[in-house]
């Protein structure tokens, strides 16, 4: 598996993954635009883009994984780890953050294995479902 900043050739293959672009069209831009930006990175396995991850600093001025997804195909094969792992050590601020929904059990675990932190939580942005925040303070012993 290769890690590496996404290129806009690659944004096709992450939008044939990723369900919410095949009905949002701002998600299409969203990628497209992340892109651009130089905060996708993507996991490619035998030249297949299998998933994409969006790091910014638009919170707080603080490290913030804004996505994370993996094709349904290529899931709990040990790749949101590493996408998680190389976005920790890109990363430029001591500290990164990220959210997901309470409902989603999978994130939390993965988070949980890459020794992130629950740091609170939103509610209303999904009606039922709040959307918890994670944290991981980076240092010089960040593996």
């Amino acid at each position: 598996m290769k890690l590496k900043i996404a290129a806009t050739t690659d944004a096709d293959a992450i939008i044939a993954f990723d369900h919410v672009a095949a009905s949002d069209p701002a998600r299409i831009q969203f990628i497209r635009d992340q892109i651009k930006s130089g905060a996708c990175y993507i996991a490619v396995i035998d030249a297949t883009v299998v998933a994409y991850a969006v790091l910014n600093y638009k919170f707080y001025d603080n490290g913030w994984i804004e996505m994370l997804y993996i094709h349904p195909q290529f899931r709990r094969q040990g790749i949101g780890s590493a996408l998680i792992r190389h976005l920790v050590k890109e990363c430029r601020t001591p500290k990164l953050f990220t959210s997901t929904n309470q409902s989603n059990v999978s994130m939390q675990r993965l988070l949980a294995a890459q020794a992130f932190d629950r740091s609170g939580f939103i509610e209303n942005l999904d009606e039922g479902d709040p959307e918890l925040v994670y944290f991981k303070r980076l240092g010089d012993d960040v593996t």
